[in-house]
């Protein structure tokens, strides 16, 4: 039987600003990317996210990102290796702190927006990030886009590693993703989206944007909390995915 985890980045909120439905969200998926207060979320909403993902016995993660609140983290800063280990650092310090004082465990990190994309390309970037998960706690898992320079430094450095795949983003055929800056880097209509999910988890495949078979390996499944129909889609991928006998289930 094929299983995959399903994830969602979560705790985007901040100060006044709302952003997503993190409460039911919660109930579809099995681990949650929790912004650490860079790019989104602050102290107060990180703690409710993190006592929301307790309740519903969700995997927490923690979700660092360039400092660029403006800019959602999407914004690419010129940040040096030491530099970038010392923002991931600080804010899955952040994180597992208010994990843990609320009776929780911290179980993997996943970068965010810019920062992920940066180095899913960069080896200088994605070591300075291993190094940083690493020496916080080796037993921690490092999400990665599958096929990265970011999945191959957490490997070197001996962390384990969970290789992400995306439901709604259309892939280049070096393997990474298509840039939001296009029109055609997100897909917006669900039935795709999940078609492309059920290829790259039971045929190891994704069709990319140039119609050629790029060859992907599917630990996690990632879904973004921000969207209009979040929710709603949230719901419409685990059942699909639950119907074609796929086991939804934490990473492991």
């Amino acid at each position: 039987m094929f299983q995959v985890d399903l994830n969602c980045d979560l705790g985007e909120s901040f100060g006044a600003y709302k952003m997503g439905n993190d409460e039911l969200i919660l109930d579809y998926v099995t681990s949650a990317n929790i912004a650490c207060g860079f790019h989104a979320g602050d102290p107060h909403v990180m703690r409710k996210t993190v006592e929301l993902a307790l309740e519903k016995n969700v995997k927490i993660g923690a979700h660092p990102g360039f400092p660029d609140l403006v800019g959602f983290g999407r914004n690419a800063m010129h940040l040096s290796p030491h530099e970038v280990f010392n923002i991931v650092t600080y804010q899955i310090g952040a994180l597992q702190a208010l994990t843990t004082a609320f009776g929780g465990k911290l179980e993997h990190v996943k970068p965010h927006g810019a920062l992920y994309n940066l180095a899913a390309k960069d080896e200088s970037l994605s070591t300075a990030i291993a190094e940083a998960i690493y020496a916080v706690n080796p037993e921690f898992v490092l999400y990665g886009l599958s096929g990265s320079e970011l999945i191959k430094a957490g490997e070197k450095i001996g962390l384990k590693t969970a290789s992400e795949v995306f439901s709604d983003r259309t892939y280049q055929a070096d393997g990474s993703l298509t840039s939001r800056t296009l029109p055609n880097a997100l897909i917006t209509d669900d039935h795709q989206a999940v078609e492309q999910v059920l290829n790259m988890i039971t045929k190891g495949t994704v069709q990319t944007v140039q119609q050629t078979s790029y060859p992907i390996v599917a630990n996690t499944v990632c879904i973004h909390g921000d969207g209009v129909h979040a929710l709603q889609f949230a719901q419409f991928i685990h059942q699909r995915l639950t119907e074609s006998g796929i086991q939804v289930t934490p990473f492991r």
